[in-house]
């Protein structure tokens, strides 16, 4: 991976470090889709609700936790036992999951985290038997794993509506915010529940208003919100805390989303 040579002004760095404080916080839960994730105690269902809840993470986020409760509710609140019991065979594809996602597509994901599940024990297992956590793109690596695993339980059939299949160019967006919430462990909003990936090796979920700020406070030269850009980003927060940059994956989405101006 190329190295990125950083030199963020002192004034920035305190900005991204007050706004990571002031957003990373419990409150910041109840609005979130984290807050689904949470609810459960066991791995297993953890992992199946934060990789399903980033899934949908797009569009109006009342919007996106209302959906998120009722996908919950098809699994009768037991989303480990469903996709083990293979709940999701029963489902009427066309049912609308959110948005452009459907219960085919929806189908088309659960079974092959069943097939992860009956042969590893859990998604973190999978990762560390992969190697993620030794790569230098963690999230890439996986997806790519993953989607393996989701071609030969589907007989050939792709699909990139829960996780996407371009792995060169793809920012992995919701992965990577799926991966934040299982991985970070300080916990305040994310749950530190992996051990296969240490949070050093975690990268910036990058969507458009992330680009935006990152551009407008000088983080970022790219202007595609692409793979290259969440490198070139993250390699710069790194430079400012090595052991943890999406600490301000915060400080982004916080900054202008809620009338805090950049400068």
């Amino acid at each position: 991976m190329e190295k990125i040579i950083c030199n963020v002004p002192d004034d920035i760095r305190e900005l991204l470090d007050t706004e990571a404080a002031r957003i990373n916080n419990v409150g910041f839960i109840e609005k979130d889709p984290v807050q689904f994730p949470r609810e459960f105690s066991r791995l297993e269902d953890i992992e199946i609700v934060a990789l399903l809840s980033a899934a949908v993470a797009w569009g109006n986020r009342k919007m996106i936790c209302n959906d998120i409760r009722k996908m919950l509710a098809l699994m009768d609140n037991e989303p480990y036992k469903y996709v083990m019991d293979k709940g999701y065979e029963g489902l009427n594809p066309d049912l609308n999951i959110h948005r452009t996602m459907f219960a085919g597509h929806l189908a088309h994901f659960l079974r092959g985290l069943r097939f992860i599940y009956k042969k590893y024990g859990s998604l973190d297992e999978f990762s560390n038997q992969i190697g993620a956590g030794s790569d230098e793109a963690p999230a890439w690596n996986l997806v790519r794993e993953i989607q393996k695993v989701l071609l030969l339980e589907n007989k050939g059939e792709i699909c990139n509506r829960c996780l996407p299949f371009n792995f060169k160019d793809s920012a992995l967006k919701r992965f990577n915010m799926a991966l934040r919430w299982l991985v970070r462990d300080d916990g305040i909003v994310d749950m530190g529940v992996w051990r296969s990936i240490p949070k050093s090796k975690l990268f910036i979920p990058l969507d458009v208003h992330v680009g935006n700020i990152s551009r407008e406070l000088g983080l970022l030269s790219r202007k595609a919100n692409d793979r290259k850009s969440v490198v070139e980003l993250t390699e710069v927060l790194r430079s400012l805390r090595p052991d943890d940059p999406c600490i301000y994956d915060y400080a982004l989405f916080g900054i202008g989303v809620e009338g805090k101006s950049v400068r």
